[in-house]
């Protein structure tokens, strides 16, 4: 184990490889609770383009943690969800955004801490 991996420098920057970014983030805590079509996802994600949501899910994609599926409707509709993989991410999800709850109530003077 090298002075970096003991830190857990390494593995900081590995999970930031994979999750970092503006969207990532957003996108698998809207698929945490299940399945959602690009549709639903672009809805809930105001700000995101759809070139930047499509490279988003095509690098979470390729990252083996979400799975695109093609429905077989007329016209074709694709659904987004978790892998088994990606899965071992939902726990993480919401600590973060307990903290982020937290971090604004601060940031708006309700908490003294």
């Amino acid at each position: 184990m090298t002075d970096e991996s003991a830190d857990g420098t390494v593995f900081v920057q590995t999970t930031l490889s994979v999750l970092g970014g503006k969207w990532k983030l957003l996108i698998l805590w809207h698929l945490k609770d299940g399945e959602k079509r690009y549709s639903e996802l672009k809805r809930l994600i105001p700000g995101i383009s759809e070139k930047m949501l499509i490279q988003q899910l095509r690098e979470l994609e390729k990252d083996a943690i979400i799975d695109r599926k093609t429905l077989s409707e007329m016209p074709p509709k694709v659904e987004y969800g978790f892998t088994d993989y990606g899965k071992t991410l939902i726990p993480v999800l919401q600590p973060l955004c307990d903290w982020g709850q937290v971090h604004l109530q601060r940031l708006n003077g309700n908490n003294t801490k």
